[in-house]
């Protein structure tokens, strides 16, 4: 018997401010805006990865530790790719950190709707993880 395999496509993520949203991942991982409303916008990444950002207003809340996706892990093409993301994330306001996991780089901080932003180098398909990095077990 053979099973159906597949990778993740798309992301959806609920945020405060559409536009500034859409400027902050532009900026930080290269997506480029391809179809946008007034409430929804599809960023499509050089891979070809989509994130569609929905504007749901600065009242809204998420909370940790509730069922459905906590995070989205990113992997940068490149250590020069880490390294401008963290110069990006850096000229923000925000903590910044970098860890290593047993031969990845962790790069961490926050996006303008205070969402972890966890991005990693080399990505998994380079470097087989060993064990779980700590930052699962904080939701």
């Amino acid at each position: 018997m053979t099973s159906a395999r597949a990778s993740l496509a798309s992301a959806v993520m609920c945020v405060a401010d559409l536009d500034r949203s859409v400027a902050f991942y532009t900026e930080l991982l290269a997506f480029q805006p391809t179809i946008r409303n007034e409430s929804v916008a599809l960023l499509v990444g050089p891979d070809g990865s989509q994130l569609y950002l929905r504007e749901i207003g600065e009242k809204a809340t998420h909370a940790l530790s509730s069922i459905g996706p906590q995070y989205v892990l990113w992997t940068a093409q490149s250590e020069a790719d880490l390294r401008a993301c963290e110069t990006i994330l850096r000229a923000r306001p925000g903590q910044v950190s970098v860890t290593d996991e047993g031969g990845f780089q962790l790069l961490e901080a926050c996006d303008p709707d205070d969402i972890p932003v966890i991005i990693t180098f080399p990505g998994p398909n380079e470097i087989a993880r060993q064990r779980i990095v700590s930052r699962i077990y904080d939701c």
